[in-house]
């Protein structure tokens, strides 16, 4: 699974240390891999009704939430320092045996951990131990999201519609995919299935669907923004990574005659191969990977609140 670094300005564990926590989601995915494997052969996962809805999250948690154990713990007071080992103890309990649906086979089996695991990613991805940010329950649902989690490797850092603060005002950029040898600006032009987009260098293109046609933003615009951030960040911090433009199409065609030699076109003539070759790749996280990685989150926003002040100032207003 790619990691799943920041999601819009939501407030994200890695950025309080992007050197700690990849290695800490993949020593924690396959340690949990073997528990629940082994739990499904010998007869120990519990089947546990949960309705369907985007908060259907909180059942990887234990009866007593971590905030209440802080609480029970310090009491009032307000918690600034918890060590790595009961973080990680926290994280392991989480991730309980209790399932939705009973799988028949290892297959069906792996596509509920993996439901598991993205459920866990936003959840990282919008909280630390004592801070968190309000989701947008489509997230939950969001098939981009999830196709970027689900089907790259555990090396791959993934910034979804990051927000980054630029002169003193938000900005909402194309998702930025960080491999160890690359970073990837990414767009998609995929808005109705068979399509065609024809590119132009004027401010909308055009997408044709059984003759008829219809404008769309072009989509270059925001990748162009995408790429001049992350290229003025990285000398910043000097980091010495390639960056790449890529425009994708899955089931359609895209037709861009004058197409900047430094994007790559990817539509479903090309796409399996451009594909799997990023799933390929067998490097392990590097550390200009991870040096890019904290450069960008330096320039995020974050908006998030604290769960133990909200509820002393509710409790006070009693």
């Amino acid at each position: 699974m790619g990691q799943l670094i920041k999601l819009q300005d939501y407030i994200s564990r890695y950025e309080l240390d992007i050197y700690h926590y990849p290695s800490e989601f993949i020593r924690l995915k396959k340690k949990q891999w073997e528990r629940m494997k082994h739990a499904w052969e010998t007869g120990q996962l519990a089947l546990r009704v949960e309705p369907h809805s985007y908060e259907s999250w909180k059942w990887l948690e234990e009866e007593t939430s971590l905030f209440d154990k802080i609480k029970q713990i310090w009491t009032r007071k307000k918690v600034k320092d918890v060590t790595e080992e009961n973080e990680q103890s926290e994280e392991e309990e989480d991730f309980m045996f209790s399932i939705t649906s009973e799988p028949k086979t290892l297959e069906e089996l792996k596509i509920l951990f993996l439901e598991k695991l993205f459920q866990l990613q936003i959840r990282w991805a919008s909280s630390t131990l004592t801070e968190e940010s309000i989701i947008d329950p489509k997230y939950y649902y969001d098939v981009y999201l999830k196709y970027f989690l689900q089907r790259f490797p555990d090396t791959y850092l993934c910034m979804y519609k990051p927000v980054f603060l630029l002169k003193k005002a938000p900005v909402e950029l194309n998702t930025i995919l960080i491999s160890p040898t690359t970073t990837w600006c990414i767009a998609f032009t995929e808005e109705r299935k068979n399509n065609i987009i024809v590119g132009s260098a004027e401010r909308f293109w055009t997408e044709i669907v059984d003759d008829v046609e219809r404008k769309i933003v072009n989509p270059m615009i925001s990748l162009h923004r995408t790429e001049k951030v992350v290229q003025t960040i990285y000398k910043q911090f000097s980091v010495d990574m390639p960056i790449k433009k890529v425009l994708i199409n899955r089931e359609g065609y895209i037709d861009y005659r004058y197409a900047p030699s430094d994007l790559d076109i990817i539509d479903r003539r090309h796409y399996d191969a451009w594909f799997m070759s990023l799933r390929q790749l067998s490097m392990p996280l590097k550390h200009m990977q991870l040096k890019a990685a904290q450069s960008l989150l330096t320039y995020c926003d974050t908006r998030y609140y604290d769960p133990l002040v909200i509820e002393e100032v509710e409790e006070a207003d009693e």
